[in-house]
C-alpha cells in the first residue's frame, strides 16, 4: 500500500504536477526469439514490472523510445520475422491490455527511431534496403496514417531521439555501410509545430548507436549504447532551447546498449538492453535535475528488451500545462485565460473540445465533446460558462450547448436558437450576462437576425433586432458596452463592420468597413481594440490582420499578418493576446497563431491544437466583453 506525504502531494497538486507513473515497455528479444511482450513498470517505485498485453506482431529493432501523450503509447518502425514493417501499434495505457492497429508510415522501416511530444508522435530514419532519412508524424489522439514532416539532416538507422514540447532532438545511429556500419555522432532537430527538414543541433562526445533517451521538459538525455559490441556507459545531455554539443556528465551502473528508455521528466529510465552480447533485466534510473549518476532500480520480469521500445504518460516531452489541465478545480480561477476550442471538421465532423491557456504559449489538451459533432458554430462565453450555437451536423442546426470552464467534461443542452442557421459570426459578442449570436445562413441564403441568451439561464434565444447587411461567416469583436460584427458573404456587405449596445435590443448600425471584402472573418478583441484576421476574398485566401477601436467608429487599420493565409479558423483572447487557431490554407491545419492586442505586428506560432480541423469556434473566459 503507497503512503503519501500529505504536504507533499498538495504542493504537486497546487503546482499543476500530478502525473502518471506508469511506463510501457514493448517488444524485443526474448532468448531465443522476437517478443510481442508488453510490460508495464511504475517508476515511483522498485517493483519488477508486470505483465501488460502484447503487441499485434512479434517485432525487434525499435530504438528505445515510443511516442506518446498522457493517456496512448504509439509503437513504430520495427522488425518482424518476415522483415521490416510499416505498422503502427498503440495502446491505451491507463487500461492494461492487447495493442491495436493505428495506421502505417510512410515507408516500410525497421531500426527507426521515435519520439514525440503530448499531440505528435514522430518515426525517423531506419533501414529497409538501405538507410533511410524519412521523418514521418502522425497525431497521438487520432487514428490513421503517419504523414512526412520532412528530412533528417543525414540518413541513418539505429538513431534515438527525446522532446521537448516544442523541440524534436535525434541522436547518433549508424550510416548502414556494409560491411560494417559506421557510427555517428550527429544531433540534429525540428521545431515540433512545423514541418520541415531537420537542422543541425550539435554533436555526441563520441559517435554512438542503440541509445536510451530521457528528457526533463528542459535537458534532453542520451545515454548507452552500441560503441563497441558490448556497449557503452556514457551519459550525455543537452539544453533543448540552445544549440551546441552534447556534455558528458556521469555512467550508467551497467555498460549496456540497445534498450528500451522512458522518463518522467523527473527520472530517467534505462530498461534492459544488452550487455557483454547478453540480454539483461536490469532497470536503470537517474535523477533528471541533479544530474546524477545512475542507480540499479529494479528489474524487469524477463531478460528482455534489447530492441525495445519504452512509452510513459509523463515524459519531458508533455508540458507541466496538460498534468495541469487534468485537475483546473484546483488551481483554475474564472478569467484567468482559459480558451476552448470546439467542434470541426477534418475530414468528418468533430466533437472535441480542446482546451488552451492563453496566458502560457504551448499546445492544447483534450477537455470533453460536443453532444454532437458540428462545424461553422457561433459561440458566446461569460466569465464561467461557453455556449456553441448552430452550425452543420447533419443537416443545419438550432442547437445551443454549454459547458463549464472550470470543469473538464462534456457539453450539456442549453436550448434553442429562433432559427437553425450555419456560419454566424465567429468570435466573442456579448458581455458578462448576455451572449450574442447574429447572421448566417439558413437556407437557401444569409439572413440579418441578431438573437441573444442569457448565459447563466439555460433557455432559448430572444429576438435583438437585425444587421444592416443579412450575411454569414461574420468576425465577431466585443467590448463590454458593445458588439461589433465585421465582414461576411451575402448579397452584399462583405466589406461592413456594423454595431449594437449589447445591455440593449435593437438594429445593428453601421461602424465602418474592412479594407477589402472577404468571408470567414474571425475575429477577437480586448476591452478596447477588435481585431479582424484571415477569411477569404473572391481570389484568394488571406492572411490579413486588421484592427478597430471598439469605442469610437471607422475603417480598420493595417494590424499585421498571420504566419499563413488561412479560413475556417477560431479566434480566442484575454485583455492582452489574440489567439487564431485552426482553419485551412487549402489542407485542415493545427496551427495556432498570437498576437499582442494592443501592439501591432505580425503574428508568432503559440502551439497546436490536438488535431487539425476547420470550422471550429473559440471561446475565452477573459475576453474583451468581460473586462
Amino acid at each position: 500500500m503507497a503512503v503519501w506525504d500529505i504536504k507533499e502531494r498538495n504542493n504537486l497538486v497546487r503546482a499543476n504536477d500530478i502525473r502518471s507513473s506508469r511506463a510501457c515497455i514493448a517488444g524485443g528479444y526474448i532468448a531465443p526469439a522476437y517478443s510481442n511482450k508488453i510490460e508495464s513498470f511504475e517508476m515511483n517505485s522498485q517493483g519488477t514490472s508486470v505483465d501488460f498485453g502484447d503487441l499485434t506482431k512479434i517485432r525487434t529493432c525499435f530504438a528505445g523510445t515510443g511516442s506518446s501523450s498522457t493517456t496512448r503509447g504509439i509503437f513504430t518502425g520495427y522488425e518482424t520475422p518476415d522483415g521490416n514493417s510499416n505498422d503502427i501499434d498503440y495502446i491505451t495505457m491507463a487500461t492494461a491490455g492487447n495493442a491495436a492497429d493505428f495506421g502505417n508510415l510512410t515507408v516500410v522501416r525497421g531500426y527507426a527511431g521515435s519520439t514525440g511530444n503530448n499531440i505528435k508522435g514522430f518515426t525517423f530514419g531506419g533501414n529497409a534496403s538501405g538507410v533511410k532519412n524519412e521523418i514521418d508524424f502522425g497525431t497521438i489522439a487520432t487514428t490513421g496514417n503517419y504523414a512526412d514532416f520532412g528530412n533528417l539532416s543525414v540518413a541513418r538507422d539505429q538513431t534515438t531521439g527525446t522532446s521537448s514540447p516544442t523541440r524534436a532532438l535525434f541522436f547518433g545511429g549508424t550510416d548502414g555501410a556494409s560491411p560494417s556500419s559506421n557510427q555517428l555522432n550527429v544531433i540534429d532537430f525540428v521545431q515540433i509545430a512545423t514541418t520541415g527538414n531537420a537542422a543541425d543541433f550539435g554533436n555526441l562526445t563520441a559517435v554512438s548507436s542503440y541509445r536510451g533517451t530521457a528528457s526533463s521538459g528542459i535537458r534532453g538525455f542520451s545515454c548507452g549504447g552500441g560503441v563497441g559490441g558490448d556497449g557503452d556507459d556514457t551519459m550525455e545531455v543537452v539544453t533543448f532551447a540552445s544549440t551546441g554539443n552534447a556534455t558528458d556528465f556521469a555512467d550508467l551502473v551497467v555498460v549496456s546498449r540497445n534498450q528500451a528508455s522512458s522518463d518522467n521528466s523527473r527520472s530517467g529510465f534505462l530498461f534492459g538492453g544488452t550487455s557483454a552480447g547478453a540480454t539483461i533485466n536490469t532497470v536503470q534510473k537517474w535523477d533528471l535535475i541533479t544530474l546524477g549518476a545512475a542507480v540499479d532500480w529494479a528489474d524487469m520480469s524477463s531478460t528482455n528488451t534489447g530492441g525495445g521500445a519504452g512509452v510513459s504518460g509523463s515524459h519531458g516531452g508533455i508540458s507541466l500545462d496538460t498534468f495541469g489541465s487534468q485537475r483546473p478545480s484546483v488551481t483554475y480561477m474564472p478569467g484567468s485565460g482559459r480558451a476552448l476550442f470546439a467542434g470541426g471538421q477534418n475530414p468528418g465532423l468533430i466533437t472535441a473540445i480542446d482546451l488552451t491557456h492563453i496566458p502560457t504559449l504551448g499546445n492544447s489538451s483534450d477537455f470533453g465533446d460536443l453532444i454532437t459533432g458540428m462545424r461553422s458554430l457561433s459561440n458566446a462565453s461569460s466569465l464561467t460558462r461557453a455556449l456553441s450555437a448552430g452550425g452543420y451536423g447533419s443537416d443545419y442546426t438550432d442547437t445551443i450547448e454549454s459547458v463549464e470552464f472550470a470543469s473538464e467534461g462534456n457539453a450539456a443542452d442549453f436550448g434553442d436558437l429562433t432559427r437553425a442557421a450555419y456560419d454566424p459570426q465567429s468570435g466573442n459578442v456579448g458581455n458578462t450576462t448576455r451572449g450574442i449570436f447574429a447572421g448566417g445562413h439558413t437556407n437557401p441564403t444569409q439572413d440579418n437576425v441578431i438573437q441573444y441568451v442569457t448565459i447563466a439561464t439555460a433557455g432559448n434565444g430572444t429576438d435583438f433586432g437585425d444587421l444592416t447587411v443579412a450575411r454569414q461567416g461574420m468576425g465577431g469583436i466585443s467590448s463590454n458596452t458593445r458588439g461589433g460584427f465585421g465582414g461576411g458573404i451575402g448579397n452584399s456587405g462583405g466589406t461592413v463592420i456594423d454595431y449594437i449596445t449589447t445591455a440593449s435590443t435593437g438594429d445593428a448600425t453601421d461602424f465602418g468597413d474592412l479594407s477589402a471584402a472577404r468571408n470567414e472573418v474571425s475575429g477577437l478583441s480586448s476591452s478596447t481594440r477588435g481585431v479582424f484576421g484571415a477569411g477569404y476574398t473572391d481570389s484568394a485566401v488571406v492572411n490579413i490582420i486588421e484592427y478597430v477601436t471598439i469605442a469610437s467608429t471607422g475603417d480598420v487599420t493595417d494590424f499585421g499578418n498571420l504566419t499563413a493565409a488561412r479560413q475556417n479558423l477560431a479566434p480566442a483572447s484575454n485583455s492582452t493576446r489574440g489567439l487564431f487557431a485552426g482553419g485551412t490554407t487549402g489542407s485542415d491545419v493545427n496551427t495556432i497563431d498570437h498576437i499582442t492586442i494592443a501592439s501591432t505586428g505580425n503574428a508568432a506560432d503559440f502551439g497546436d491544437l490536438t488535431a487539425s480541423k476547420r470550422g471550429l469556434i473559440g471561446n475565452s473566459d477573459s475576453h474583451g466583453g468581460l473586462q
